[in-house]
């Protein structure tokens, strides 16, 4: 499917799809080159924001995270899909919405679902982990920031690749969530590392965002399972 680009479209959740947990308004970017190959299948990211953007304007998502670099970046050479969550909700009961809008993104849109990444911060960080607990064999690699989850979602983490994220001196989500749950995907046998950031408080996701090292990572990997 080719449509022409401005940065970062605004889009509601399509109609016909049943989530059970209701409809996302939604940001879709997608990269300046974005249908000039018609057989090019194009790597995706699933960004989940934080407390401050929940609710109805959509262009608060905007403000930080991911969506703000790519105000920046007509380049991105990732479809970025940032959901939004509704006022009255945090991510993990709205998993179920948030999965179908995915696939509704990657069946409309010419996305190689081998390589589909998650990330989020702050309460995104927590939603990351815990879709990625629930949804496993639908993304290629997670990179959670500064979030946190139920250290017994992590054996179900174990065969997904994990970077996590997190400031040292972050006093609104402390540093041992993050530590928690890497500790926990490793001693179930999974692949999870941290990086963390000293002297760095709860904004430890505009250095990681900035970071190429973590896009290079993300296409290190690619999903071997088959689809979901």
């Amino acid at each position: 499917m080719t449509l022409s680009h401005d940065k970062i479209r605004p889009g509601a959740q399509g109609a016909g799809v049943s989530t059970g947990a209701g409809a996302l308004n939604y940001l879709l970017f997608l990269p300046e080159s974005y249908g000039q190959e018609p057989d090019r299948k194009w790597p995706l990211i699933l960004y989940l924001h934080g407390l401050g953007e929940i609710g109805s304007e959509i262009d608060t998502v905007k403000r930080t995270g991911l969506p703000a670099l790519l105000e920046r970046r007509p380049d991105f050479p990732f479809i970025t899909l940032s959901p939004q969550c509704p006022d009255d909700k945090r991510w993990p009961p709205r998993l179920e919405a948030v999965d179908a809008l995915l696939e509704e993104i990657i069946h409309n849109y010419d996305v190689d679902d081998r390589r589909v990444y998650l990330t989020g911060n702050s309460m995104g960080g927590e939603g990351a982990w815990t879709l990625a607990a629930h949804y496993p064999r639908r993304f290629a690699a997670v990179a959670p920031i500064c979030g946190w989850a139920p250290a017994e979602l992590a054996c179900d983490l174990k065969d997904l690749p994990i970077w996590a994220f997190h400031g040292e001196a972050d006093e609104a989500i402390p540093l041992r969530a993050s530590q928690l749950m890497v500790e926990a995907v490793q001693a179930c046998g999974g692949q999870a590392r941290l990086t963390i950031y000293p002297g760095v408080g709860h904004d430890s996701w505009t250095p990681t965002y900035a970071d190429p090292a973590l896009y290079a990572w993300f296409l290190e990997h690619t999903r071997p399972h088959p689809a979901p």
